[in-house]
């Protein structure tokens, strides 16, 4: 399992840690990438970072991404050549074009990605999003889930999934993917 974090996130921000730490106690193995300065990401070393944690994806594998994560997680996975298979993919507030809210991300922002061509590589995909999210509209998480033909999973009012709007744990990812491991 990859957990990939967001902007201004690192490896023990938010629900992060709570997480990887839940899952070892199921037994599953999770790392969440640390991706260099959290704070002004840089495309190709955000990409670098995950890569390396990614490697070469196969069916066991899961990544969960919190916001900007995913959409770097995505490019990751539409520049792997050759054959490769995902298990599952859950992007918490994930989203892929400009937001009004973070005009500062723009630049990382200007070079979309071909989700609908990961589709057939993916097994189970998952979009959560909030109904009160201050950062990325509800639109913007719905409309990448079309894109990736993803289910959509709503959990009211907790923003944008961050530690200092309350939310350290996320028991609605957990409880997707203890359905899907089992």
């Amino acid at each position: 399992m990859v957990i990939v974090p967001g902007y201004g996130a690192t490896a023990v921000s938010h629900w992060f840690p709570w997480l990887r730490d839940s899952l070892a106690d199921s037994g599953i193995e999770a790392i969440v990438v640390d991706l260099p300065t959290p704070n002004d990401p840089q495309t190709s070393a955000w990409e670098s970072a995950v890569r390396s944690a990614l490697g070469t994806p196969d069916a066991s594998t899961w990544v969960v991404t919190h916001s900007l994560g995913g959409i770097t997680a995505l490019r990751v996975l539409a520049a792997i050549a050759g054959e490769w298979r995902l298990g599952g993919l859950v992007l918490v507030s994930g989203f892929t074009g400009p937001l009004a809210a973070l005009p500062l991300l723009d630049a990382f922002l200007t070079a979309d990605v071909h989700a609908e061509l990961l589709v057939p590589n993916i097994g189970v995909r998952v979009v959560i999003r909030s109904d009160n999210d201050a950062f990325v509209p509800p639109s913007a998480s719905e409309q990448l889930a079309h894109r990736l033909d993803a289910e959509v999973a709503i959990q009211p009012g907790a923003g944008h999934f961050l530690a200092d709007g309350g939310v350290t744990a996320l028991p609605l990812v957990l409880d997707v993917l203890r359905l899907q491991l089992r």
